[in-house]
């Protein structure tokens, strides 16, 4: 079941960043309703998205890199950019999305292209994260984090 739960986190990150790419094509092209549908779709996954991603961690755990002992270092270096990356995406779409909701759209013009390219990056490094962990390499052992406080 926790392999299926990072599948399904994986899609909904895939899918909030597709949806969100075409809502940046809609608003260029200066259609506001079907941007904002877009980006509140694309959010909402991306919410989806957090939701599952702590029900496998707190359920089933974290998966280990399984890869390589050589690549272990580069990939745990990687992951760990992608962690940075996916904080600040996070912050960032908040705070894209208040400035939204409060009308505050000469802001929200400049803060939206920094939130949106840094979201794109997230949900690439995000599935390549993915791609290592599940597909490429054989996965490492998953620590229910329960097991992981009680030292078990």
């Amino acid at each position: 079941m926790g392999i299926a739960l990072a599948y399904l986190n994986e899609a909904f990150i895939v899918v909030s960043a597709v949806v969100m790419a075409f809502g940046w094509y809609f608003i260029r092209r200066r259609n506001v309703e079907v941007h904002r549908r877009l980006m509140l779709t694309g959010s909402v996954l991306a919410a989806l998205f957090f939701i599952s991603y702590i029900l496998k961690t707190v359920l089933y755990g974290d998966t280990t890199f399984g890869g390589p002992k050589l690549w272990r270092t580069p990939y745990q270096i990687f992951l760990q950019v992608h962690s940075i990356l996916a904080t600040v995406a996070a912050i960032l779409g908040v705070i894209t999305l208040v400035l939204a909701f409060r009308s505050r759209f000469r802001t929200h013009r400049r803060v939206g292209p920094w939130t949106a390219v840094t979201w794109f990056i997230t949900a690439a490094t995000g599935f390549t994260v993915f791609l290592l962990l599940y597909v490429i390499f054989p996965s490492g052992a998953t620590a229910n984090v329960f097991h992981a406080w009680l030292g078990h």
